[in-house]
This record gives structure tokens, sequence and C-alpha cells, in this order.
């Protein structure tokens, strides 16, 4: 008879970055403070996406920027603790397997120059990665918020300067599978 697999909990970290104010400020209000450079641009960026998430499993914190993945003790980037968390389940996917299929990320879809502000980035990352653990995709409140910004004339009119911007999260390593989690 074989035993049963061991089950690993899921988490999803979702740092609000706007401390709230993304649900708060309309972009026209967001017009007026950029044209008089009130805003700083990390602080426009936070208010535009308001989240950046991490998926939690085998004890560490595992996220993406455009430093490529990097991992961390949970809650150990400078960010400080998650404003939210959301149990997304468990997985029989054991820590060496995870750590491999990481890995292959880390040198195929989620490179550092892959990384995108709209496409492909920390949330984009935390759905594939959800998928792979547990069959289940993170909150579309979190996955559809670019698009709906972008949607919007102002997110047209900031697409060519935001196009060029690259977010890596503060804190944390760079993932390695050559030196465990680095």
């Amino acid at each position: 008879m074989e035993e049963p697999l061991a089950l690993h909990p899921v988490k999803l970290y979702v740092y609000d970055l706007s401390k709230g104010m993304a649900r708060r400020l309309s972009p026209l209000m967001l017009v007026a403070y950029m044209l008089d450079e009130i805003f700083p641009l990390f602080h426009l960026l936070s208010v535009l996406f308001g989240r950046h998430t991490s998926i939690i499993v085998h004890k560490d914190e595992f996220f993406y920027g455009s430093g490529g993945i990097s991992s961390c003790a949970p809650g150990g980037t400078l960010l400080g603790p998650p404003d939210s968390v959301v149990d997304l389940g468990n997985t029989e996917v054991t820590e060496e397997i995870f750590l491999e299929y990481l890995s292959s990320l880390g040198e195929s879809m989620f490179r550092g120059e892959s990384y995108n502000l709209f496409e492909h980035n920390c949330n984009t990352f935390s759905n594939e990665v959800a998928q792979f653990l547990t069959g289940r995709k993170i909150p579309s409140y979190i996955t559809d918020l670019p698009a709906e910004v972008l949607a919007t004339p102002f997110g047209q009119a900031l697409r060519p300067l935001l196009d060029s911007i690259q977010i890596q999260p503060p804190g944390g390593n760079t993932f390695s599978r050559h030196n465990g989690q680095s």
C-alpha cells in the first residue's frame, strides 16, 4: 500500500503598495497630481497598479520582478507584512520538484529581462505558480487591474512612459537552483 503524499499549504501574499489609495483616487486626480509633479514615479505606479503578489510554499516566499525570480522568508521583503493573505489550498508538489520547476521558469518565461509592468509581472508569476501548485488561479481583481487601467485614456497616455519601467520589489534574494534557495 502506498503512503499518502504530504500536503503543503499554498498562500498568496497580497501587498497593497498604494495603502488603499488606488481605490480612492480617480484617474482625473492622478493627472492633476502628475501635472503638479507631486507624485514620485514609484508612488504613481503603486496607485495605478496597487498590488504586488507572491507565493508562499515550503516555508518561503517567492516573487518576480525585473531581477527575475526571488525568494525570502515569508514577509521578508522591505514591503513588510502583506496587507492580505489568500489561502490557495494545498499542494502535493514536493519542495525538490517545486524548486526544479522554479529553476526552469527562471531560465525561460520569468527571466528578469522578460518583466513587463502590464503583461508579465509579479501577478503573472503568482498566477502561473498557483496553477502549477494547486490548479487554482489567483483572484481576478488582481490579474485584471493592469488591463483596466490601460483601457482608460489616462492609461493609454501613460503607456509609453510606463513600458520602460522595471520594478524589483526590495528585499529577498535572486532565486538560483544552483545554490538552493539562495
